[in-house]
């Protein structure tokens, strides 16, 4: 937690929120909190790369205009929802955006520093979770290439599948590459030879 409590003063925050009573306090609780943000009202079409956190009133929002808001940027922000109430279509919007933590108007002092460190962890978490979701994707993917590219080979030259991989092995390390790119080549070369037959 030590970690994102450091991190709290680089961090540039967006306030989307109408100007009254409610954003003020909010405001003077961010700013003794040591974060640079700015505000804005109302929601504009578009969130801007340079902003990491984003506390955004979802009062009288939809789910779709706050995703694409959310989603504009090309990096995820970590995501604080205000609410002004609490009922069931209001928690299934905070839900449906993929907030990483809540904050219930009026505010309290001692509730935005803890709403923010959870949401960041929250958001840290989900982001590693991602990324190791995509190294998994894309391991399937290299491992069917090179399956695809062995069958491919066995059918052609009549060998076993340890004789193909080691073809592809010995071709890789031939031409200095991978047996991604080997594999790929192989499978290239047979959509290419089996459109030539077929035309």
């Amino acid at each position: 937690m030590s970690d994102f409590i450091q991190e709290l003063r680089d961090l540039h925050a967006l306030v989307v929120h109408p100007r009254d009573r409610s954003a003020d306090e909010l405001l003077q609780q961010v700013h003794r909190i040591g974060c640079s943000f700015e505000t804005i009202w109302p929601m504009p079409k578009s969130l801007p790369d340079k902003f990491e956190l984003v506390f955004i009133d979802v009062t009288d929002q939809t789910a779709a205009k706050l995703k694409s808001f959310i989603n504009s940027s090309s990096r995820p922000p970590t995501v604080i929802a205000i609410m002004g109430y609490e009922n069931p279509s209001v928690l299934d919007l905070i839900f449906d955006i993929g907030a990483h933590a809540v904050l219930p108007k009026p505010f309290r002092a001692a509730g935005v520093l803890s709403s923010i460190l959870m949401a960041r962890r929250f958001w840290a978490e989900q982001m590693r979770y991602k990324k190791d979701l995509g190294k998994l994707r894309e391991r399937l993917v290299n491992m069917q290439k090179v399956n695809e590219a062995k069958f491919i080979l066995m059918r052609h030259q009549g060998i076993n599948e340890k004789e193909a991989y080691e073809v592809i092995r010995k071709q890789a390390m031939a031409k200095r590459t991978t047996t991604i790119e080997i594999s790929q080549s192989i499978i290239n070369a047979e959509s290419i030879l089996r459109n030539f037959g077929d035309g």
